[in-house]
């Protein structure tokens, strides 16, 4: 049995993932009826007995799934002093996750996200701002010094949104000096800030929803169909950030992947949806595991499909049976055992 679906690290191109961004728990809230709510619009509903997690234990989890728990992959973050807090360090330290830089907050609150569906299995987030994780600043994001150190010219650096921008513009800036692969995602309110605040030249891949991608061009919610999105978003990034690279997913529309010379189009595979909460953060932790470990652009985008496709078959935004031996089984069952028939060098 092997738990890593990529576990042989003899090609890997890096050797350790640091990240910053959100911890926490939530709840899921299933909506009744499937039209976009409203403004001011009052619509029932009820909870479902499903687990949500935050996107930098979300992206960090698929990540290290791939590669095994002997890959160094050490979070930055703060959750409260309270039962939710101490269990998500304790099923994080359990997976294999480096949680040294994960601080109990005495006084502060868990951050905690009601995730609400539509009966279409889509929906959104709505996340408290007032939580552990606000606390994060770039003074905390300096106690990770020593391990860019160790890593210098070997990492890959992770700023997922949830903790404030000030802390991942810091962790970039540390990534930029000890020459770390840089990868970043924002909120749609937090794209156009980016945009022209000049965060993105600290970036080398940029990491984009639909929603996200519509607030990069301002564009409204559906007025482009998936593949002009992602064409106009890569042209409009292209023009001030040249060498960035960008992923841009799409639910069932597939994703696209910019690798600063030429456009890969991933489709997504035809699967039981049961949630799509989380699906684009294990689409971002499998490119980054892929990319770590010297995976072609398209066998990583093929490998980030597959994850993504795994996630929204179960209720939950972390898949319970995460790991390489699911996925190998889960691609087989789709007919997308592309990775392990390759021929190794």
């Amino acid at each position: 049995m092997n738990p890593a679906l990529l576990g042989d690290h003899s090609r890997l191109r890096y050797d350790a993932l640091i990240g910053v961004g959100g911890i926490g728990a939530g709840s899921f809230f299933q909506l009744s009826g499937n039209q976009t709510l409203g403004r001011e619009e009052s619509r029932a509903g009820r909870f479902l007995d499903q687990r949500d997690y935050c996107k930098l234990h979300i992206i960090a989890q698929n990540f290290s799934a791939l590669l095994g728990p002997e890959f160094p992959t050490i979070l930055l973050g703060r959750v409260g002093d309270d039962d939710p807090g101490r269990r998500l360090i304790a099923e994080m330290r359990d997976i294999g996750l480096d949680v040294r830089h994960v601080d109990l907050c005495p006084g502060e609150q868990t951050m905690f996200s009601i995730c609400f569906l539509y009966p279409d299995g889509s929906g959104g987030n709505l996340t408290t701002e007032d939580s552990a994780c606000s606390r994060v600043d770039a003074a905390f994001v300096e106690r990770a010094r020593p391990d860019f150190l160790r890593y210098r010219g070997r990492g890959i650096a992770l700023a997922a949104p949830e903790t404030p921008l000030e802390s991942r513009a810091a962790l970039l800036r540390m990534a930029t000096e000890h020459g770390f692969f840089r990868a970043a995602a924002f909120t749609s309110l937090e794209v156009p800030v980016v945009l022209t605040g000049g965060l993105l030249r600290q970036v080398d891949l940029l990491a984009l929803n639909r929603s996200e991608a519509e607030a990069a061009l301002q564009a409204g919610p559906g007025a482009l169909d998936a593949s002009e999105l992602a064409a106009r978003t890569i042209d409009l990034l292209e023009c001030d950030y040249p060498r960035l690279r960008i992923s841009i997913t799409a639910g069932a529309s597939g994703s696209w992947y910019w690798d600063g010379s030429e456009n890969h189009f991933t489709p997504a595979l035809a699967v039981p949806v049961r949630n799509t909460a989380g699906a684009g953060d294990a689409h971002l932790g499998a490119l980054l595991a892929g990319i770590a470990a010297g995976l072609s652009n398209q066998e990583a985008c093929r490998l980030a499909a597959l994850a993504a496709a795994h996630s929204v078959t179960s209720p939950h935004t972390i898949h319970p049976n995460l790991d390489g031996d699911s996925l190998r089984k889960f691609a087989a069952e789709f007919d997308a055992s592309f990775l392990w028939d390759r021929k190794q060098p």
